[in-house]
């Protein structure tokens, strides 16, 4: 059988929560608001399937370009070129 090619393959430890972190996120992290230009640290959090940008981007740092509905737009520099990822605010944490 051919093998799996999904969004969230290979990532049972890179999205696995720690015990005391586990369930919802509390209000604080959804209800936040960014200004363009601010810098951020995306995190995935894996209870939350939404908005969730893709498992390459996690742990790197970005700015904020703009609001997109209840998303952010940010941009996200990886090597020499420069990424632009729509993810939603229960994913991303102010530095």
């Amino acid at each position: 059988m051919k093998k799996s090619k999904g969004y969230r393959t290979g990532t049972r430890n890179l999205l696995k929560k720690h015990v005391r972190e586990r369930g919802l996120p509390p209000l604080s992290r959804i209800l936040r608001t960014y200004e363009p230009g601010e810098k951020v640290s995306i995190i995935i959090d894996p209870s939350i399937h939404k908005g969730q940008p893709h498992k390459r981007f996690h742990g790197r740092v970005g700015t904020i370009l703009e609001r997109r509905g209840k998303a952010y737009v940010v941009s996200v520099k990886i090597g020499n070129s420069s990424k632009i990822l729509i993810s939603r605010p229960e994913h991303l944490r102010p530095i």
